[in-house]
């Protein structure tokens, strides 16, 4: 693998993405003071932008970056803030990206509406532009991503996870934006309805295996790499892949009370130590990351329909980094 980083994986749209921050600052533009006030601070917690390179480098892939993109990209971002802003909400957050969440500075109530005003940003400017495709694939999106959170949230009142609905919770809560970005970009650039559901497919794939390897960081990295406290999926009470293989293999006694440190949401050191041995003993990382590694390899056999170009090259760079990355 040549790129090593989002930045190197993007450069290839590069120029596409200044001029995407400039566009997407016009679309969030707002007459009412306070809005305006919490957009403009808001662009400033800004990420690395892989969901609108992502809609880039597909559009390439697929045949060209139009101005079709661009509102592709901006429907993209938009939505995906909005959730990150109720997310946020929900989880009673205090900071995003270093810097005070807006629910912290300006209270629930704000954050909400926010959150509302971003949504439907993001469909208008489907409607302004008559992108109706759009408006189908992100639908389904948003639609996705709350029913996976919602099934997260049952399982664990219930305390139970099995690997079936583990996928599932994964797919719906993270594969499908990222399905989403690549499927739009096939849009913005085919008719061919067999490209763009491999494009959709593609980022589908690329979606698990980045959420498996997080899974796996949770258990294997240091929290001076992975810039969050490691463990703290034991410490939420989240029953994960790493976990689950591990208990398939491990004797029943020691998989009851790995269990049971899990569903506590005991936070003692002592006992977050206890199941990341449990898991690193019975192969549980090595064998989440496997999984990983296969779906990026099916991520990677479903671009053959497109031909070779940067941007193929640069999707394939991003399905690579998404299972080596360290953070």
């Amino acid at each position: 693998m040549n790129a090593t980083s989002i930045k190197e994986i993007s450069a290839s749209v590069a120029s596409e993405l200044e001029q995407f921050d400039v566009y997407l600052r016009e679309q969030m533009r707002s007459r009412a003071a306070l809005l305006d006030t919490v957009i403009r601070y808001i662009l400033r917690q800004r990420g690395k932008r892989v969901r609108p390179a992502l809609v880039f480098l597909a559009a390439g892939a697929c045949g060209g970056i139009s101005d079709r993109a661009y509102v592709g990209a901006a429907m993209v971002e938009l939505l995906h803030t909005a959730t990150l802003v109720h997310d946020d909400v929900v989880d009673q957050a205090d900071e995003r990206r270093g810097m005070a969440s807006i629910n912290a500075v300006w209270k629930n109530k704000v954050a909400v509406l926010v959150g509302d005003f971003l949504l439907s940003k993001g469909l208008l400017i489907a409607v302004h532009h008559g992108e109706y495709d759009y408006l189908r694939v992100t639908s389904e999106a948003v639609r996705r991503m709350s029913e996976g959170e919602l099934l997260q949230i049952q399982k664990s009142r219930q305390k139970t996870l099995d690997e079936e609905t583990y996928f599932k919770i994964i797919s719906d809560k993270t594969a499908s934006l990222i399905s989403t970005c690549c499927e739009i970009g096939a849009i913005a650039s085919s008719t061919d309805p067999a490209v763009r559901n491999a494009l959709a497919q593609f980022g589908e794939l690329v979606g698990l295996a980045f959420q498996i390897r997080d899974d796996v960081l949770d258990y294997t990295s240091r929290s001076s790499i992975l810039g969050k406290p490691v463990g703290n999926d034991i410490r939420e009470g989240k029953i994960t892949l790493p976990l689950l293989y591990a208990a398939k293999s491990a004797p029943r006694a020691e998989t009851k009370d790995a269990i049971k440190i899990v569903k506590s949401k005991r936070g003692n050191r002592k006992d977050i130590e206890a199941v990341q041995k449990f898991v690193l003993t019975y192969d549980g990382t090595k064998l989440a990351q496997e999984k990983a590694m296969e779906l990026q390899q099916q991520a990677i056999a479903s671009l053959v329909i497109v031909p070779d170009s940067v941007y193929k090259t640069a999707l394939i760079d991003f399905a690579n980094f998404v299972v080596t990355r360290t953070s």
